[in-house]
């Protein structure tokens, strides 16, 4: 049985769902663990799938200084409980467990994953930021500033505890977006896994969390009906993130807009009558005043 876990607020369980559901559909036996940041949900829909609160993690390191320090943001529990969550199930529930964030969306054979976790401790995803030194630098600057893997996708086994506890150490001291500090949330710190760890490993399957951000750099085709990504990489997940989706409804991911139609049909199970703008606009003026404020500062100091 494959070991996946994610870690949601209430308001997006239908995301989890959905998230499983494509888990369920390449493997039956697969096994979800969900760290649900606010409320638990009331029913249970599957005996494969089981929930868990921050209360249930208050014994491991760091998740007493974390709650402490981050008890105001939902946000920041959700990051910087990933180690921790971790952590908590290589010790208690499997010994290789993958963890996704829940806007990812499975459409290939992942079951090589786990396999890789026989002969490695830490996976690790690349954004593919483009990296051209000569035009639009500030992408080239981004993998520093952002981070080298995104923190969306995580594999471990349990010789990665180690490791795991100094992550979950970082976010205790920061958690933040701090380009000045070399931060991003807590996904910058990934960084120095394969550096702290011999036995990381980097996914180089291009077909692996497949986002508006690798556009660039990873060719999109289509034959007889399957996405490839750089001509012979099937695609194997697709990270339907804010930019991501608004990314395909803008027209500029045409060949992922058929398998976003299919996410959007399968998240109307969960959450009836959803529209896409819903999903990738960002609601109420504050929110958007704000987001307009990062994204000024993230680029003035890009």
């Amino acid at each position: 049985m494959n070991h996946f876990c994610t870690i949601t607020t209430a308001d997006h369980l239908f995301k989890t769902w959905t998230l499983f559901d494509s888990i369920r559909a390449i493997q039956a036996d697969s096994f979800m663990h969900v760290l649900c940041v606010d409320q638990q949900p009331q029913d249970i829909l599957d005996e494969n799938i089981a929930f868990y609160s921050l209360a249930d993690l208050s014994d491991m390191p760091s998740a007493r200084t974390i709650l402490s320090k981050y008890n105001s943001s939902k946000d920041k529990l959700r990051w910087s409980f990933k180690p921790i969550f971790l952590s908590y199930l290589l010790e208690k529930k499997a010994d290789k467990v993958v963890y996704t964030d829940n806007d990812i969306y499975f459409c290939g054979d992942y079951t090589f994953i786990f396999d890789l976790l026989d002969s490695y401790d830490f996976l690790l995803t690349p954004h593919h930021y483009p990296r051209n030194p000569n035009k639009d630098q500030n992408w080239l600057e981004a993998n520093f500033k952002v981070g080298l893997y995104n923190a969306g996708f995580i594999g471990v086994n349990k010789n990665a505890i180690k490791d795991l506890t100094w992550w979950a150490e970082c976010c205790a001291y920061r958690c933040e977006k701090n380009p000045l500090r070399g931060i991003f949330d807590d996904q910058k710190y990934l960084d120095l896994i394969p550096v702290m760890n011999e036995r990381a490993y980097i996914i180089r399957h291009k077909g692996c969390n497949v986002a508006e951000w690798n556009k660039t750099l990873i060719s999109r085709s289509e034959r007889d009906g399957k996405v490839y990504l750089d001509d012979s990489n099937p695609l194997i997940f697709v990270h339907f993130n804010g930019t991501t989706m608004r990314a395909i409804a803008e027209g500029e991911e045409p060949i992922l807009a058929p398998l976003f139609n299919q996410y959007l049909y399968n998240l109307r199970k969960y959450r009836h009558g959803i529209k896409a703008q819903e999903l990738y606009n960002i609601p109420g003026i504050i929110d958007r005043v704000k987001y307009r404020i990062w994204k000024l500062a993230t680029d003035l100091s890009l």
